[in-house]
């Protein structure tokens, strides 16, 4: 029996990344029943289950995730190659994907995107937000962006983004009935609004004044996962929230919400856009650095 060649092991890859056969066969331009078929003639030849398939959901067995963890650099080895042939034309072209967080991507690179893709019409840019922290590499990425205490050091950063600043914030009515803090540690008898990562994590509220670092684990009738409602139960009056300034600068302005303890809020670098050092950035990565360069300068005056 012949060996799998290259279609079988990018088909293979994509399922894995996804954990979903219909958003694989899309991303692979056939449809779920033939990238199924493709998967099980995959599985035929090597002898093994890559596989375990429920109605509901898709997981990798040992053998799966050893040989994903295999092909995976390499098949992003052989898209970067063909991007930069690509590349040789005059306009740079190709498929650019990038992993980022949620904050990341609403506050820093969504203004970014129509301008970029109206200025590159011929590059297919996907943008997956995604707290958890990832191999980009193996997770078929051409570039991240993270914060700086969560970068590789094997990796090429560039700052994407101005600094930025957290902020406290409930409702006036909140602060009324429960009256204000003064300082971090007074946040443990409020009722806070946390967030809850993909990982299961809930992290700790961190302050900073002139050189002194506060941390507090937020206690209170919500964890969420999503900005959206955490903002909406904020407005709604039921607790806390630290979130970025950014979001709420309007709910400021307007009083719908009250920033306390601005104090203790100082400014942190913005996000990074980072790729791996051991290799040429693609055609496509290599115009949106330039891009998000310029852009930054822009914005810096």
């Amino acid at each position: 029996m012949s060996d799998p060649d290259l279609r079988d092991l990018a088909a293979f890859a994509a399922v894995a990344r996804t954990r979903n056969f219909r958003r694989a066969a899309a991303e692979q331009q056939v449809s779920a029943s033939a990238l199924s078929q493709r998967l099980r003639d995959l599985e035929e030849r090597l002898g093994v289950r890559l596989l375990h398939r429920t109605t509901r959901s898709v997981a990798l067995t040992e053998a799966g995730e050893m040989l994903l963890g295999r092909i995976g650099p390499a098949l992003h080895d052989v898209g970067a190659a063909l991007d930069q042939i690509r590349g040789l034309r005059a306009v740079p072209s190709g498929r650019l994907r990038i992993n980022a967080p949620a904050p990341a991507v609403e506050l820093v690179l969504a203004p970014m995107v129509a301008p970029f893709l109206a200025a590159y019409p011929l590059i297919d840019l996907e943008v997956v937000a995604q707290t958890r922290l990832i191999d980009i590499v193996a997770e078929g990425f051409d570039a991240g962006i993270r914060y700086g205490e969560h970068l590789a050091q094997d990796m090429v950063a560039v700052p994407l983004g101005p600094p930025q600043h957290y902020a406290v914030v409930a409702t006036q009515d909140y602060w009324a009935r429960h009256g204000t803090p003064q300082q971090p540690h007074d946040l443990l008898a409020h009722r806070c609004i946390a967030t809850r990562y993909e990982s299961g994590v809930i992290p700790d509220w961190e302050f900073e004044k002139a050189g002194r670092t506060v941390r507090i684990t937020p206690r209170g009738p919500l964890r969420v996962n999503s900005i959206a409602l955490a903002l909406r139960a904020a407005r709604d009056g039921l607790g806390v929230l630290l979130i970025f300034r950014d979001y709420v600068e309007d709910d400021l302005a307007a009083a719908r919400l009250v920033g306390v303890l601005t104090d203790w809020c100082e400014p942190f670098p913005g996000p990074f856009l980072y790729y791996p050092s051991r290799r040429q950035p693609p055609p496509a990565l290599r115009a949106f650095l330039d891009f998000a360069a310029a852009w930054r300068r822009r914005e810096s005056r």
